[in-house]
């Protein structure tokens, strides 16, 4: 690993995590190689020994956030089995990595086209057409990336609020929505919807 003029060495993991800090407090917008440095604590040029630029830091940011992400093998089970296992590998890392949805989505059209391939060929395995794997896709990625606006930081509203009665019983459970028991929930109607749409399309209604 090379060092900086100022000495520091610097490790993949720690410009990766400093990366991440920044999204998580600032956006990915505000995320800049001067930025970085001052997150780190080097001089302004360090990180350029590492990264030459924003784009490739967003690169080396997704790649190893999302390290040991596989997509399972056609013979280890049925097509919903597969997709599942994928998308919560996907959450997994969303969640060790606050930040990492918004780099991600930058993403996307980049570095991270295997991610999207991988669960596009598993959609493709299953029998989806060509237009409802994309629409399908389209689906996943909403719930992967869009969940987290679902829930809101500032909770001081609902409680200050007068509530209608189903949103006050409902809203008791809020705390569930960051929590597996929603990701859970959320991803078994997904797939149950998904598997609907393939009977309407074997049917010829989509």
């Amino acid at each position: 690993m090379q060092t900086s003029g100022g000495g520091n060495t610097l490790s993949e993991s720690e410009i990766v995590e400093a990366a991440l800090r920044v999204v998580r407090e600032d956006g990915v917008d505000k995320l800049s190689m001067r930025r970085l440095s001052r997150e780190l604590g080097v001089s302004p040029m360090a990180p350029y020994y590492y990264v030459a630029d924003k784009r490739e830091l967003l690169d080396l940011v997704a790649s190893a956030a999302l390290t040991g992400v596989r997509k399972p093998p056609p013979e280890s089970g049925p097509w919903q089995q597969r997709l599942r296992e994928l998308i919560d590998q996907i959450d997994e890392k969303l969640r060790k990595h606050p930040g990492l949805g918004d780099v991600l989505i930058e993403q996307m059209l980049g570095k991270q086209l295997d991610l999207i391939a991988a669960v596009m060929e598993i959609l493709f395995e299953a029998g989806f057409d060509d237009r409802n794997v994309l629409a399908a896709y389209a689906t996943i990625h909403t719930y992967l990336f869009g969940r987290a606006r679902v829930n809101p930081r500032d909770r001081a509203a609902l409680t200050e609020a007068a509530l209608p009665e189903s949103v006050e019983r409902a809203v008791k459970y809020i705390g569930d929505l960051r929590g597996k028991y929603s990701y859970d929930f959320g991803i078994g109607v997904l797939i149950a919807g998904l598997e609907a749409q393939l009977v309407r399309q074997r049917d010829g209604h989509v």
